[in-house]
């Protein structure tokens, strides 16, 4: 069900590994999918509304006259969801606010001479588009997880979209639409894939552009903002959910293998990697991949998986070696389960989100951990971290020099200024003190 990569023993005999590239990723073509979404995003550019809409029935199969969601509709839904499921997105919210509320930071001052003073605000970004994913499953969860940081930023104005749904009227997911409603969110749109992700660059009748596009999707979402970088910001290109665990014999192999599958049914595409030490660890967890999946309800889906490419159990010679692979894959999602798990995990740079010991898997990130879910894919955490509540703020620096502030510094000012042959720099300088030559200028 699950393939092995053995590499016990390979450096010992004198291999060396590209530690990199011990496990495969899965295909997953973004430049290709760039040439299906480039006329589309034109199109909506071009044609707006109109465009939105053709798109909408071509690909979600349902034809929708007005995008924008009744404001009725967010109420019924919310009136509607399930009283246990709104307790449990209210404990959601509430984790993932107070996380948000602790990382947002302050206004930091400075002062590197005397009078002179640079202020770095962190300044929200003024209107986002949050994406919300309609497909194999309704990601109610990626509203929490994209509204609640914006808010605390001070986001002022926030749109959300997310796929019309067939069996719902044309409208999202109604669960989608109970979240929007419990955050206060009002303004909705019945928009999905490369078509919405314009829609919100470009702006349409209706609805203003936006400055930036957060939140996951399929590989059209993440063509189109490749595509439209120029015209909006991005959060990042995220592909193909992916899980490691790094793990030794004290780990529970159940609970393993349940956490595999936990990410396997997302998509075929999904990632599930083992590393461990332990001959014995890898073989029952083997045997109960078969037994877990038979019982799954996305069995087919979790059996390609796990089947592909892009999953294995890795041996090792130590943990030494596995916590060296686990860095170097720099997964999404990385469950650390070892008796030094602690230790292990100070040691790690390279990870998406990093889960503790045997009693943090990454489905509790996924929703009530109080982390944040959307996260950096395709071995990107060597360079971005996942979405958070800077991720909705910009760092401006106000520099404010008093007369004798500047007067102290400006011969270094000018002297750099005429090392890059840049005379006009020097001359802002001396202009504002003309009865005092330099060095510089008099050479």
């Amino acid at each position: 069900m699950i393939r092995r990569v053995d590499l016990r023993g390979r450096v010992a005999a004198g291999e060396v590994l590209d530690l990199q590239a011990l496990v495969p990723r899965a295909v997953f073509d973004v430049e290709a999918a760039l040439d299906v979404v480039r006329p589309i995003c034109l199109d909506v550019r071009h044609r707006g509304l109109e465009a939105i809409r053709e798109y909408g029935e071509k690909f979600d199969h349902v034809a929708v006259a007005d995008l924008r969601v009744p404001a009725e509709a967010l109420k019924t839904a919310l009136e509607e969801l399930d009283p246990s499921v709104r307790s449990a997105f209210e404990e959601s919210i509430r984790r993932v606010r107070e996380v948000s509320e602790d990382e947002r930071g302050a206004d930091v001052a400075s002062e590197p001479a005397p009078g002179g003073r640079v202020t770095q605000r962190l300044v929200p970004v003024q209107r986002v588009g949050l994406y919300v994913p309609g497909g194999r499953a309704p990601l109610a969860s990626s509203v929490v997880m994209n509204v609640v940081p914006a808010q605390v930023a001070g986001v002022q104005s926030l749109a959300v979209a997310s796929p019309p749904q067939k069996d719902f009227g044309g409208l999202p997911h109604p669960t989608v639409l109970a979240v929007c409603a419990m955050l206060g969110i009002e303004e909705v749109y019945a928009m999905g894939g490369a078509q919405a992700i314009a829609g919100f660059a470009y702006g349409f009748e209706g609805c203003r552009k936006v400055n930036l596009i957060t939140g996951p999707g399929n590989i059209y979402v993440v063509a189109a903002k490749r595509f439209l970088q120029s015209e909006v910001g991005i959060d990042s290109e995220a592909g193909p959910t992916e899980i490691a665990v790094l793990a030794d014999d004290t780990a529970d192999a159940a609970h393993v293998a349940a956490d595999l599958i936990s990410q396997a049914e997302h998509d075929p595409m999904a990632a599930s990697v083992l590393v461990t030490p332990s001959e014995a660890l890898a073989a029952a967890v083997e045997a109960e991949l078969p037994k877990q999946v038979a019982k799954t309800k996305h069995r087919e889906r979790v059996e390609e998986a796990l089947g592909g490419q892009q999953s294995a159990v890795v041996l090792v010679d130590d943990l030494d070696q596995g916590t060296a692979v686990v860095d170097a894959y720099a997964a999404e999602h990385l469950e650390i389960q070892t008796a030094d798990a602690e230790e292990r995990a100070a040691q790690i740079n390279n990870a998406g989100a990093i889960f503790v010991g045997g009693w943090s898997p990454v489905s509790l990130g996924d929703y009530c951990a109080g982390s944040n879910h959307v996260l950096p894919t395709a071995g990107c955490a060597c360079h971005s971290s996942g979405l958070s509540v800077r991720s909705f703020l910009k760092a401006v620096h106000v520099i404010n020099y008093s007369q004798q502030a500047l007067a102290d510094v400006a011969q270094h000012v000018v002297n750099l200024a005429h090392a890059e042959d840049l005379p006009g720099h020097a001359a802002a300088v001396t202009a504002r003190f003309p009865d005092t030559a330099t060095e510089s200028v008099d050479g």
